[in-house]
């Protein structure tokens, strides 16, 4: 896996986070890891296809989703439910589409699948590669992880 898949994510992250909710992010952690896994109470997992394949899992604590959606909403939550978890795997959904529109400008033709909720920590998630990269990004309301397991398809034209 090349470290240089996980510059697009970082970008797309911080557009999204500055235009949608009007915060910016920092950097303050990337490594490799030898398993995903859901490390806070809110995750969405986004697959990834094409050029690129496998999987890219956010995760975030269950405080920054209610103020994320409290940001997108207006609304005051405190239950990860429907309504919460469709906005977080929205925004996880707006993230990944980005960066593959960023992949594409360095000619990978990259598709994202629909989002999947996985609510709760400590739950392993399937590697597409041997190793992940793994990106904590800060911000105001808290701190988030994206996990990356993609490798590029050995039949790419």
């Amino acid at each position: 896996m090349k470290a240089e898949y996980i510059n697009p994510f970082y970008k797309a992250a911080q557009d999204v986070f500055e235009r949608m909710l009007d915060l910016s992010t920092e950097r303050i952690n990337l490594g490799v890891v030898e398993e995903m896994v859901t490390g806070k109470e809110a995750n969405v997992i986004i697959g990834m296809t094409g050029d690129l394949a496998g999987t890219v899992l956010f995760s975030f604590p269950k405080k920054m989703t209610f103020e994320m959606v409290k940001i997108m909403s207006g609304l005051e939550v405190d239950k990860l439910d429907s309504f919460v978890t469709s906005a977080l795997g929205e925004v996880a959904n707006i993230i990944s589409g980005n960066a593959a529109t960023y992949l594409s400008l360095e000619e990978y033709n990259c598709d994202i699948v629909p989002p999947q909720i996985i609510i709760g920590t400590n739950k392993s998630i399937s590697l597409a590669t041997d190793k992940a990269l793994f990106l904590t990004l800060r911000t105001e309301i808290g701190e988030f992880d994206i996990n990356l397991s993609i490798k590029e398809r050995s039949n790419r034209q």
